[in-house]
């Protein structure tokens, strides 16, 4: 799932220098094989692992070892995005790096940029030939899959780099406001439809007590930083807010036919501030929705003295409430369709595809022999049997074949899967091996009716969801995993996105706390884009558009 992270500006040192200390070895032919002592071929990989997961002694681990003959020399890091990042960038800077990167794009993962990079210098190994003749399940998908193919070839025609593919329909419109139901029914209020609905109903939510504890207690929205849609679910009734595809970063593109632009200078996007701050200011919005944790969010919403959470705008519920709860407070909450703006506006971001960013790249410190093996791991990993063990771990642990009467979330599907609820902690890779988790897979695994249980998560997001779909303007959406810039400025790139992505970041924070105001800063706001280069990183994703629509890289 995607994290809204600001990228801080040393993300850009950190790949400078990490180009600087590459090997220009071109060659793929990978270094000295390495054996185990049971005859295993040994692979460095870099990867993100949480705390219940032992990637040692991890049964998907095991599985995998023992069937590809593989002998894992796990170098982890967390899952918080921004100290997974700077441990893969100082790996590289040191060129200490290992034989394979596999990550998980929500976490941390290449950008297109870094990928061209890696490849021009030889440390990423193109993948293509190894490919061909070792994995048909990735080339089925890449000459099935159209934008699969797009994501993952580069201009040269290498692959230096595979992304994940998912096709998670509730990621897809990941701009939802999830809120307090119960306390809507209890103060006689309705789902709202505009903006100026929501801001009534989180006035009641602040002074009508709707907890009924006797205490003003409640926190009408709030959110965390890393899951946050708070912005682009409230912009939303006044401009349109791309969702992006930079791994942590809101984009900043969008397209006026077929012209490249940017929304985060209009009006629109003034007034949407605007509205925003508006409910800051009059304390509708918790402060430590722009700085608490997730940890700090999920406290807030499982106090155990009261329900204190009227709305939280992230992708699903599980981010903020435990599911299954004992007094059943996860069921108090439903999304709120996009709100329509004074202006008559009604946007959601559009998420597509779902799995951004390069997470699996084998460098120039792997073997023949380790490149082989890993690829053809990586080719069973997007075979339906190895999306179910590497997803939930063994059969019979982790997940069962369906039974008579079972129904997959698509009822005109053939059930396919029914995952353990509360399985085992450490049997699974989890969202590491989410390569090939096609719209008809996901589909397939069994998923109860009642939408309120742990069980029937997924169909309580399909539900959810619909609402969404029909207020996305396709016409303004910007393929940014299709578009590959120049290979030749993918450095200024790099630093252009960076950099501007933190003063939009920076400066909208600072209209909507009021430490700017938008009557008078507004104009140096967009002054200050400009001097950013902001008409620079414009002309050049033009550039890229344009070729893309051609036909050619």
């Amino acid at each position: 799932m995607s994290r809204v992270v600001a990228l801080a500006a040393a993300g850009t040192l950190a790949l400078v220098t990490v180009l600087a200390a590459c090997s220009s070895d071109k060659s793929g032919k990978g270094a000295a094989n390495e054996t185990s002592a049971d005859g295993k071929v040994i692979i460095d990989t870099f990867t993100p692992s949480d705390q219940s997961t032992n990637m040692d002694t991890n049964s998907v681990t095991k599985i995998i070892s023992d069937k590809f003959k593989i002998q894992f020399r796990w170098q982890t890091t967390t899952y918080d995005a921004g100290p997974a990042k700077e441990k893969r960038q100082i790996a590289l800077a040191s060129g200490d790096y290992p034989d394979l990167f596999f990550l998980i794009p929500w976490v941390d993962a290449f950008t297109q940029a870094e990928v061209l990079k890696l490849g021009q210098q030889g440390v990423a190994v193109p993948l293509e030939d190894l490919i061909k003749e070792n994995a048909p399940n990735i080339q089925k998908a890449l000459d099935t899959n159209k934008e699969y193919k797009e994501m993952s070839t580069a201009p040269d025609g290498h692959i230096y780099a595979l992304p994940q593919w998912a096709d998670c329909y509730h990621c897809t419109y990941p701009d939802k406001l999830w809120i307090n139901s119960t306390w809507l029914k209890k103060l006689g209020l309705q789902v709202p439809k505009t903006t100026d609905d929501l801001r009534k109903v989180l006035e009641a939510f602040k002074t009508k007590d709707p907890n009924g504890n006797g205490k003003a207690d409640e926190i009408p929205m709030t959110t965390d930083v890393q899951d946050s849609s708070l912005i682009a679910y409230l912009m939303g009734g006044f401009a349109y807010d791309p969702v992006g595809a930079n791994n942590g970063n809101r984009s900043l593109l969008a397209l006026n036919g077929d012209k490249v632009v940017t929304p985060v200078t209009s009006d629109q996007w003034k007034a949407g501030l605007s509205y925003i701050h508006g409910l800051y200011k009059d304390g509708l919005i918790d402060q430590a929705a722009f700085t608490q944790n997730a940890q700090a969010l999920q406290a807030q919403g499982n106090n155990p003295k009261a329900v204190t959470l009227g709305s939280v705008p992230v992708l699903w519920p599980g981010i903020f409430v435990q599911l299954d709860s004992k007094d059943g407070r996860d069921k108090q909450y439903d999304a709120v369709p996009p709100l329509t703006g004074p202006d008559g506006k009604s946007y959601t971001g559009y998420n597509h595809p779902t799995s951004t960013g390069y997470t699996f790249m084998l460098t120039n410190k792997a073997s023949k022999e380790a490149q082989v093996a890993a690829i053809k791991m990586l080719d069973w990993i997007f075979s339906d049997e190895g999306q179910m063990i590497s997803n939930m771990g063994p059969e019979g642990v982790g997940w069962s074949k369906p039974a008579a009467g079972d129904t997959a979330l698509d009822s005109s599907t053939k059930a396919l899967y029914k995952p353990t609820q509360n399985p085992p902690k450490n049997i699974s890779w989890g969202a590491l091996g989410q390569y090939n988790n096609t719209l008809a897979y996901r589909n397939a695994q069994v998923v109860p009716k009642d939408i309120y249980t742990g069980a029937g998560l997924e169909r309580r997001l399909l539900e959810a969801t619909k609402p969404y779909e029909t207020h996305v303007d396709k016409g303004q959406w910007y393929p940014q995993t299709s578009v590959w810039p120049d290979p030749s400025l993918v450095g200024e790139v790099a630093t252009l996105q960076t950099n501007l992505s933190t003063y939009v970041n920076q400066n909208q924070l600072a209209f909507i706390t009021g430490s700017k105001n938008l009557d008078t800063d507004w104009d140096a706001y967009v002054k200050g884009l400009d001097s950013t280069g902001m008409p620079r990183y414009l002309e050049i994703n033009q550039q890229a558009y344009d070729k893309y629509k051609s036909g050619s890289k």
